[in-house]
């Protein structure tokens, strides 16, 4: 297939949980994309490599909680020397030119991402799609880089026209989509808790079976959907 519109959903996946799948879905639907590709690290650089999983364990187990036709859960990133999100973005595109790429990261992480390897780099790299994650709105949205990149962003946050419009922007341009998120973090399986959620963004059964065997291996998870280099 050519000319697809691609989400890209970084992080660890250790494990990979129904939050990671929730922002997906969610990525198609406003953004309208074609796919969501969930692009799994082999080592985060600013997390220590004691208690990850092992990589084919981690894709295998994200391939598990993905289980819909148009997420595609990649071992892609492996194959680039760098681990940076700054190097690996734009390695992606130029090796997809006939695709059209947005970035996909929770609230959080527009909290963070001044920690990350250039990460000004990030925001002139493709654009990028900010989900709200219960309790981070007010800071991201207050933070450096949103105040960085304030011009750069999409308005209204809500509006179904900005959002469709993102992947076909030139960078830097990046939107915030206010709707509540799941409050399912991999923080929280790691230590057998399955947080508040409403019915409809319950953990499957495979998701909470993949966090159990994790949390029995003592593995160090990642917070929220798409953590990346972050501490």
């Amino acid at each position: 297939m050519t000319n697809l519109r691609i989400g890209l959903l970084g992080g660890s996946f250790n494990p990979a949980h129904d939050g990671h799948r929730l922002i997906s879905l969610m990525a198609l639907r406003r953004l309208g994309l074609d796919q969501v590709w969930w692009l799994v690290s082999p080592q985060n650089p600013l997390k220590p490599v004691a208690g990850m999983a092992p990589f084919r364990t981690r894709v295998a187990g994200a391939r598990l909680v993905a289980r819909h036709p148009r997420i595609k859960v990649s071992d892609l990133e492996s194959r680039f020397p760098s681990r940076y999100t700054a190097d690996v973005l734009p390695a992606i595109a130029r090796s997809h030119r006939q695709h059209r790429f947005v970035w996909l990261m929770g609230a959080d992480n527009l909290i963070q991402i001044r920690h990350w390897q250039r990460w000004t780099e990030i925001f002139e790299a493709m654009p990028i799609a900010v989900f709200n994650r219960p309790g981070y709105a007010y800071r991201a949205l207050a933070g450096l880089a949103a105040k960085r990149f304030a011009r750069a962003r999409l308005t209204p946050s809500g509006s179904t026209a900005a959002a469709r419009r993102l992947v076909n922007c030139r960078p830097p341009a990046w939107l915030f989509l206010p709707e509540p998120h799941c409050t399912l973090s991999a923080t929280g399986l790691r230590n057998g808790e399955i947080m508040a959620a409403t019915a409809t963004e319950r953990p499957s059964k495979r998701a909470r079976t993949v966090a159990a065997n994790g949390a029995n291996h003592h593995v160090a998870l990642d917070e929220g959907a798409g953590l990346r280099h972050v501490d």
